[in-house]
C-alpha cells in the first residue's frame, strides 16, 4: 500500500512553486501612475504595449509607468470606457510580455492569482483564489452594464485595477477591474487582446447614440398580456433630445422601449450593450409601447454624442 505524501512537504512544495509563479510573472508587470490615481498594467509586447483600466487614468493626459527603479512616460494609445480598458505606450524601454492564456477555456473551481504593485515596491502584492463564474454579467458598476466577465473569490485591494489574473501556468486570463459584492472581477484576455488590437491600428471604440434620457420601469401586467409580452419590465423616455436620431425616429416622452432588433430591453444598463459599434448609422428596428399599445419604428443610431443614453 502506497503511503500519502507527507502534507508539510506538500504544502511547502505549493508554497514555493507560487512564490516562483509570481516572481515570474512580476516581471509582466507594472506601476500605472496617474495625475490623480494608481494602478497596476500588464506587459503585452517587447517595445511596451502596456494594458490597464480605463478608470485608472481617470481622464488624464499625462501616464508615468514603473518597473523597480525604471520609470518611464506613456502615452495613451486608446481607451474603451465601455470596456473599461485603455492602452498605453512606453515611450522607451524594452519589456517582458506576459504569455497569452485564453479566457474561452475557463471553468468554474479553476485557482487563480491576482497581481498588483501600485506603488512600484520591490514585489508586487498578490492574492488567490478560484473562478467563482465565467460569463457573468455585472449591472450598474459606474454606470454601466460589463458582460461576459470572470468572477474570483481572490480579494483585490485599492491599486490592483489593471494587474493580471493569471492561471497556475502563469498565463494571463483577465485583467482585474473591481472588487464589489466581495467578488473580484476581471475583463476576460480575449476580449482585452480584441479591444488591445484594435486601438493599437488606430480604431477608437464607438458606442451607438438615441439621445434619450430614460429608466427602467415595471411594465403593468394587463399592458403586458396584451401586447403579448413575456417580460416586466422595460425602459421608459423621460426627454428626447432635438435633433437626435431618437427624435427623427419620432420616439417622445412616456414611451417604453422593449425590443431592439428583436432583442428584450428589460433595463436601462441594456443599451449600452444592444448600442454596439456595429449598429451605428444603420436602420434598426424598435419597438416600444406607446398609449399602451406595442409598436415598431425604425431608428438609426449614430455615434454617440458624450451623453448617456
Amino acid at each position: 500500500m502506497s503511503q500519502l505524501a507527507n502534507p508539510l512537504e506538500v504544502l511547502k512544495s505549493l508554497s514555493e512553486a507560487t512564490s516562483i509563479l509570481i516572481k515570474k510573472i512580476s516581471e509582466s508587470v507594472v506601476t500605472v501612475k496617474a495625475q490623480m490615481s494608481r494602478g497596476t498594467g500588464v506587459v503585452l509586447t517587447k517595445d511596451g504595449y502596456i494594458v490597464t483600466c480605463n478608470h485608472v487614468l481617470a481622464g488624464c493626459n499625462a501616464v508615468k509607468i514603473g518597473q523597480g527603479e525604471k520609470t518611464f512616460n506613456a502615452k495613451i494609445v486608446g481607451t474603451d470606457p465601455y470596456d473599461d480598458v485603455a492602452l498605453l505606450k512606453a515611450e522607451k524601454g524594452e519589456f517582458t510580455p506576459i504569455e497569452m492564456g485564453d479566457s474561452e477555456k475557463l471553468n468554474v473551481g479553476q485557482y487563480v492569482l491576482a497581481l498588483a504593485n501600485p506603488f512600484n515596491r520591490n514585489q508586487p502584492t498578490a492574492t488567490s483564489g478560484m473562478v467563482t463564474s465565467v460569463n457573468s454579467t455585472l449591472r450598474g458598476w459606474r454606470g454601466t452594464q460589463m458582460e461576459n466577465i470572470i468572477a474570483t473569490d481572490a480579494q483585490l485591494n485599492p491599486g490592483f485595477s489593471g494587474g493580471p489574473l493569471v492561471d497556475v501556468q502563469g498565463r494571463l486570463i483577465g485583467i482585474n477591474t473591481a472588487y464589489v459584492w466581495q467578488r473580484g472581477i476581471a475583463i476576460p484576455v480575449n476580449k482585452v487582446k480584441g479591444i488591445a488590437d484594435r486601438l493599437m491600428t488606430g480604431r477608437v471604440a464607438q458606442r451607438g447614440y438615441l439621445g434619450i434620457i430614460a429608466n427602467t420601469v415595471a411594465i403593468p401586467e394587463e399592458i403586458a398580456e396584451q401586447a403579448g409580452l413575456e417580460q416586466e419590465t422595460g425602459v421608459m423616455i423621460f426627454s428626447v433630445e432635438a435633433g437626435s436620431p431618437a427624435r427623427k425616429a419620432g420616439l417622445a416622452m412616456g414611451d417604453v422601449l422593449v425590443k431592439f432588433n428583436g432583442k428584450p430591453i428589460t433595463d436601462f444598463y441594456d443599451l449600452p450593450r444592444l448600442l454596439a459599434e456595429d449598429v451605428i448609422d444603420k436602420e434598426t428596428t424598435l419597438t416600444i409601447i406607446r398609449r399602451e399599445n406595442l409598436i415598431e419604428t425604425t431608428i438609426v443610431p449614430t455615434v454617440h454624442g458624450g451623453e448617456e443614453d
